[in-house]
């Protein structure tokens, strides 16, 4: 027969056992989740940029290659290290070498957009001279990712770096 101390006794000891293995779970649950999202990828990755040396017009594109691994998104704005203005323009209609500006551009889920001289891209104008050889940063500023700067090639077309080859993954 089983006194009423040691009936407590073993429900105290039973108690603190559950609790330890509540509290050894959760923590293992909390490592393990903290786990997955530090080795989890970006949602939105960015391949090489190149930027043409500008014309005398200080106009030039940027073009480089956005891959979505998460759900759909929108790159709302951009800006680069030299200054001036960024707006995006796409092909005012299927096949058309005529461009038109637009307010945003469209990241699909799962998608890879890239952003070439038919297609749409990024019109740079106003900024600070832009050098054949040199660096300058794009930040492109997403509606969920946020902003992500990226690194652009500035190319000198008579030189022979005109080649927008945009190389996947950075």
């Amino acid at each position: 027969m089983t006194r009423p101390g040691q009936l407590r006794a073993r429900t105290a000891v039973a108690a603190r056992a559950a609790v330890v293995a509540c509290v050894l779970a959760a923590g293992g649950a909390a490592i393990t989740g903290c786990d997955q999202a530090a080795s989890a990828a970006p949602a939105i990755q960015l391949g090489t940029a190149s930027i043409p040396q500008p014309a005398a017009d200080g106009m030039t594109d940027a073009f480089l290659v956005i891959q979505n691994n998460g759900p759909a998104d929108r790159l709302i704005s951009a800006r680069t290290s030299d200054g001036g203005r960024v707006v995006f323009r796409v092909p005012a209609r299927a096949g058309s070498a005529a461009m038109r500006t637009v307010p945003d551009l469209r990241i699909p889920a799962g998608a890879t957009v890239r952003l070439v001289p038919n297609g749409p891209h990024l019109l740079v104008t106003g900024a600070a001279p832009m050098r054949g050889g040199t660096v300058i940063t794009l930040t492109l500023v997403f509606a969920r990712a946020g902003s992500i700067p990226v690194q652009a090639d500035v190319t000198n077309p008579q030189t022979g770096g005109s080649s927008y080859f945009l190389d996947w993954p950075a």
